[in-house]
């Protein structure tokens, strides 16, 4: 059984661009790394500053934590963040296309 997050967070104008940069460097880490089981998406919605990552994982063992690309992403989000992140489990109601 596949578990599912999902966390929303707020940066200041400031720090948005170079978040999204640090977002970048995790999905290069996670290409490199290419865990199975795991599927990963970041949205950058409209107004710029908050970003919405939806994450789902089949197994025990969240690869995220293992990358040192990530760890730098969180290194200094509470400083980039007008709003703190909001994670939250998730359950899937109806998808298309996402799931196989």
């Amino acid at each position: 059984m596949s578990q599912n997050v999902i966390v929303r967070y707020r940066t200041t104008p400031e720090a948005a661009d170079d978040n999204a940069r640090l977002v970048e460097d995790v999905y290069a880490a996670l290409a490199d790394l290419a865990p199975a089981g795991f599927r990963y998406t970041t949205y950058r919605l409209g107004d710029g500053t908050t970003f919405v990552h939806v994450a789902e994982q089949e197994g025990p063992d969240n690869p995220l934590s293992t990358l040192p690309a990530f760890a730098e992403f969180q290194r200094e989000l509470p400083q980039r963040c007008a709003e703190p992140p909001s994670p939250s489990p998730a359950s899937i109601v109806g998808s298309y296309g996402w799931h196989r």
